[in-house]
């Protein structure tokens, strides 16, 4: 039988998961608002705002006492994730 107390804490887990794909919809809805404006598919790829966040996150992550190196993978991953979303979903005006 598992360890009752990892039992307790997946369950947590699986809560902040859900909070987590919620805010995932949010966000999606948000790039969307961008997306509808963008007329070129060069507008995309905006690096320079790329630096900015991943910058940014590195900050708020340390005075936050996150590791960075975590934070940074996981908005690199979700930055390509929605490229990816915004070229699959761009449509020519």
């Amino acid at each position: 039988m598992k360890n009752k107390k990892i039992q307790i804490i997946r369950k947590k887990l699986d809560k902040l998961d859900n909070i987590f794909l919620s805010l995932i919809k949010k966000r999606t809805n948000l790039v969307n608002q961008v997306l509808a404006n963008k007329k070129y598919k060069r507008e995309i790829v905006d690096k320079k705002r790329i630096k900015v966040i991943l910058k940014n996150i590195h900050k708020k992550s340390k005075l936050k006492k996150i590791d960075p190196k975590i934070t940074n993978s996981i908005w690199k991953s979700m930055i390509r994730a929605f490229i990816q979303y915004e070229y699959r979903n761009f449509k020519k005006k």
